[in-house]
């Protein structure tokens, strides 16, 4: 172990790995700078820590910086030991996760240190889809440090010390810290989206260790399985009643209830996240209209309506479900775009970029309908149109172009209210109820509510050795 060993640094590496097990590489590696008398400075491990260890068993790659030595900034050996830890992770196909705490560029190694970036930032791309990535802030990530991050799977920020910014607060027009700081956690993952969790230090090793137990180790050799206790065949009593909350209704028919939330705090309007079905991981994309809060009361409502941040935010974990292998189920409730002006401007292209997420994905795919399925942007939500391989609906699902009752005013403008009703109950009926929709094939099954957990279990093994050949491409370019 080099002298670094008893940093914060290799501190914090040791509170995420099960204990003992980390086996430090690098830690004799100084800078090799001589500018302004860069000689006479003490650099042990150039300011990161690197190695790796395991987590619940599973091989993890892991570089901490080391914010006592030269704030952590990062040079030309700093970035080496990364880069050489982004090589051995691909070749053993392992992930990696970095524990940010840096001043950013090393100025006394100027273009040593914009080369260092690029090096990190080519690793980084070519592990994209390969090998999960995740980060944890826990100082400061500021400038092209804050590249790191958002070119990873997951980010993790402390919620009051750590700092994530490209210009700082204060560097923008019109901005202070103290009116708006936009370098916080609660920024982060709120307003930007490029923060999945946050938290104090020790929640967010745990919840590192819990998602890495959830992930497959790369992009081939799946480690995603685990055996099953819970009962496949659990009626899941009242879960018609969590409709509106997709986070208690995917706990509710999740292996015993574990359900992980990834960007909770991000288009809460959308909820996105992992559960276990079976042993299996599987991720999930749900429409919300309720958000209820820990004293069991709704906290916060959400139009029936799909948004361009909560399609950006589905489409993203689409991919990233995609490029792992993970297979996909998503509850759809959904009766439109949402309509403002704001939403305007990227509504069209951010359900661009969903519908071709989910069309895109070869993994399998199953779409539950607990509510309204509604225009467009039903099609969108993983609909069997798009490639779902098994669709459900509950019984109560209405199906179809719009609101019956809208449907009618439109097709009899100027008939009297009581013809107007007539003709919903027909449009209802005929057009979009979920029986109309299953005689249509756009629905394989109408199943209760309390049902859902064992039918999208039974989809799912069925689906298990998919294989979709899709048409010959470097790659789609939406």
């Amino acid at each position: 172990m080099s002298n670094t060993a008893q940093s914060l640094a290799s501190t914090r590496i040791a509170s995420l790995l099960d204990e003992n097990s980390f086996v430090e590489i690098g830690g004799y590696v100084t800078a090799r700078s001589t500018d302004f008398n860069m000689q006479q400075t003490e650099t042990p491990g150039d300011g990161v820590v690197t190695g790796y260890g395991v987590i619940d068993g599973h091989l993890v790659y892991v570089y901490s910086q080391d914010a006592s030595v030269l704030g952590g900034t990062i040079g030309e050996m700093h970035a080496k030991k990364i880069a050489g830890l982004y090589d051995m992770a691909m070749k053993m196909g392992a992930p990696v996760i970095g524990l940010l705490d840096c001043a950013g560029l090393r100025l006394q190694e100027s273009t040593d240190a914009l080369s260092a970036f690029g090096e990190i930032y080519l690793k980084q791309t070519m592990a994209s889809g390969v090998i999960p990535q995740i980060t944890a802030i826990f100082g400061r990530c500021g400038g092209g440090l804050a590249l790191v991050p958002a070119l990873t799977d997951f980010t993790f920020m402390e919620g009051k010390k750590a700092e994530l910014f490209v210009n700082s607060p204060n560097a923008l027009d019109g901005n202070s810290k103290d009116k708006c700081d936009t370098a916080s956690a609660a920024f982060q993952s709120e307003e930007s989206g490029l923060v999945d969790f946050t938290g104090t230090e020790d929640e967010i090793m745990a919840g590192i260790r819990e998602l890495v137990s959830m992930l497959p180790a790369n992009n081939e050799d799946d480690m995603s399985y685990e055996d099953c206790t819970d009962d496949l065949n659990r009626v899941c009593a009242d879960l018609a009643n969590a409709a509106g909350d997709p986070a208690i209704l995917l706990s509710n028919i999740a292996d015993d209830n574990n359900f992980v939330e990834v960007k909770a705090a991000y288009a809460k309007d959308m909820v996105t996240g992992f559960l276990r079905l079976n042993g299996t991981t599987v991720g999930a994309v749900a429409n919300r209209t309720e958000l209820y809060g820990e004293d069991g009361q709704v906290a916060e409502s959400f139009d029936c309506v799909l948004s361009a941040k909560g399609a950006e935010k589905a489409a993203a974990f689409v991919e990233f479900c995609d490029a792992f292998e993970i297979p996909v189920v998503s509850f759809t409730n959904v009766a439109g775009f949402k309509a403002c002006k704001c939403s305007e401007k990227r509504i069209a292209k951010a359900a661009a970029k969903l519908t071709y997420a989910f069309a895109n994905a070869t993994v399998p795919k199953v779409n539950v309908i607990t509510g309204k399925a509604f225009g467009s942007a039903y099609v969108a939500m993983n609909s069997k149109s798009i490639g779902a391989d098994m669709t459900f609906a509950w019984e109560n699902a209405q199906i179809g172009m719009m609101d019956a009752q809208l449907a009618a005013k439109i097709m009899y403008e100027g008939s009297d209210m009581q013809t107007i009703n007539e003709k919903a109950a027909e449009y209802a009926t005929l057009q979009s109820s979920a029986m109309a929709a299953a005689k249509r094939g756009y629905v394989d099954n109408i199943i209760a509510a309390e049902d859902t957990r064992k039918y999208v279990i039974g989809a799912f093994e069925m689906l298990f050795t998919k294989r979709d050949d899709r048409p010959s491409k470097k790659h789609g370019t939406v």
